[in-house]
């Protein structure tokens, strides 16, 4: 079992149109969890919740889902805005690290960054670049024009609580000083990373599709369908992830779980004195103990 989180109706209904036998899941809090199979695979249940927005939802239902399921593996799906000219509406973005930017000190004349940042799980993200390969996830995108096809790449993340839509704010300058290597913003991811992360070190990945440049044309890109496209391409990346992983139980897509392997033993007894063998059935593979 793995669990896909999202904040959005439409990121969660991105991921919806890829599981099959979908079952209402309820926790006794509430938290109504979509448990479903991978169209085609088999051998891959995900559950899946909406959180809605916002680090701290995100937080508490990663730490209920990981409770509930005991997932090998988690994964944050969803939108973001971009902070580099070179991304793509619908691009790609896996978060080899998320940044918390609103930690810090704030003094008279400055604000003091002081952040908190974590990685993505070494076998996801060794799993996640295996897709790079003649771009394997692409197999997951229903109707894409070969000359439109997105692009994934393998950067950080800054994640928050405010929708940043400006390149000149007080926010758009704080990233581009103290946090410069992110290429994207978002506001779940934070909170996600760290409630995983607190989880018993449980495999987690983030992965978001650019849905804006975060430069004041969101609007624009939200009406002409920015937001769905970057889901829809988040999401078949996601369940590519996922179904590259080992499938439940270790069971091969479309293949039965074999019966346990019985070693061969060639026995021998040997009648000694005035004994007598008789007929033996079964083999001892402990210890014997004789009684008296």
């Amino acid at each position: 079992m793995n669990v896909i989180m999202t904040a959005l109706n439409l990121e969660h209904a991105a991921v919806l149109e890829h599981l099959v036998d979908v079952q209402p899941h309820r926790h006794s809090s509430g938290t109504v969890f979509d448990v479903g199979t991978v169209a085609g695979h088999p051998g891959h249940q995900v559950a899946l919740a909406v959180t809605g927005p916002g680090p701290g939802a995100a937080a508490t239902l990663t730490e209920r889902a990981n409770t509930e399921f005991g997932p090998a593996a988690m994964v944050f799906v969803g939108i973001a805005g971009g902070l580099r000219e070179w991304l793509t509406i619908g691009d790609v973005v896996v978060a080899t690290k998320i940044y918390s930017y609103q930690g810090g000190r704030s003094e008279d004349d400055e604000f003091l960054v002081r952040p908190s940042a974590w990685s993505i799980s070494h076998r996801l993200d060794q799993e996640a670049r295996r897709l790079l390969r003649g771009n394997a996830w692409h197999s997951f995108l229903a109707d894409r024009a070969e000359d439109d096809a997105p692009v994934a790449h393998f950067e950080a993340i800054a994640a928050g609580e405010a929708v940043l839509n400006s390149r000149r704010s007080e926010l758009a300058r704080r990233l581009r000083a103290s946090y410069n290597d992110a290429v994207a913003v978002e506001m779940e991811g934070s909170g996600f990373a760290h409630a995983a992360h607190l989880g018993d070190q449980v495999r987690a990945a983030s992965i978001r599709g650019i849905s804006d440049h975060a430069d004041g044309s969101k609007a624009t890109s939200d009406r002409e369908g920015g937001q769905r496209v970057a889901a829809r391409n988040a999401a078949a990346f996601a369940i590519a992830l996922i179904t590259a992983l080992e499938p439940d139980g270790g069971v091969p897509d479309n293949e039965e779980p074999s019966a346990p392997v019985v070693p061969v033993v060639h026995n021998k007894n040997t009648a000694r004195d005035n004994a007598r063998v008789g007929q033996q059935i079964g083999v001892n593979f402990g210890s014997a103990r004789r009684f008296r």
